[in-house]
């Protein structure tokens, strides 16, 4: 199945980029979609459902793409994931989607805890910072957790780079024990 997700997600990709469409403005038609689909059982019923005919199905989907605004190759992207019976995975595809994107984009996404809630200048600080460590482009979310005592722990992908209080003692900690 992730390699299901993956394929749809690394084509909707190519397309976005070879018809030079906005990235963004297809992500957010994608999440809105998303969000619609796990809001409603009867849709979800509905399109996951191989008994409702493919028409139906259609129908439906260009109902709400009407509402929502959607462009037409996001449209026919859900068109072909309902026929392909792959809407189910739509969340993970449009996950995988966006993971797509930013790695194109060259776009790193950050996760920045810290013990305190910090102001605009720390996080812009915190962000040049990972941009020149990663040399991408950054885009981080904050968290706060006082456990870590001060300082920052980012995350970026599967790396951790821990500037924490709580990371520096546990390090001493271990140069103690095996000294």
């Amino acid at each position: 199945m992730a390699a299901a997700k993956s394929r749809y997600a690394r084509a909707l990709a190519d397309v976005v980029f070879d018809r030079k469409l906005v990235p963004g403005r297809v992500r957010e038609q994608l999440q809105s979609l998303v969000e619609t689909v796990a809001g409603s059982k009867d849709l979800r019923q509905v399109w996951e459902n191989p008994s409702v005919p493919h028409e139906e199905k259609t129908k439906l989907l260009d109902a709400i793409g009407s509402r929502l605004g959607m462009e037409t190759i996001v449209r026919n992207f859900i068109a072909v994931l309902i026929q392909h019976q792959r809407i189910a995975m739509l969340r993970e595809i449009v996950e995988q989607f966006e993971t797509e994107m930013d790695s194109r984009l060259g776009i790193a996404e950050a996760e920045v805890t810290s013990a305190r809630t910090l102001g605009p200048e720390e996080r812009q600080a915190i962000e040049s910072q990972v941009s020149r460590l990663t040399g991408k482009q950054v885009r981080a979310t904050y968290v706060t957790d006082s456990a870590i005592l001060g300082g920052a722990v980012v995350r970026v992908g599967s790396t951790v780079y821990d500037g924490s209080v709580l990371g520096q003692i546990e390090k001493l900690k271990e140069v103690l024990i095996n000294e």
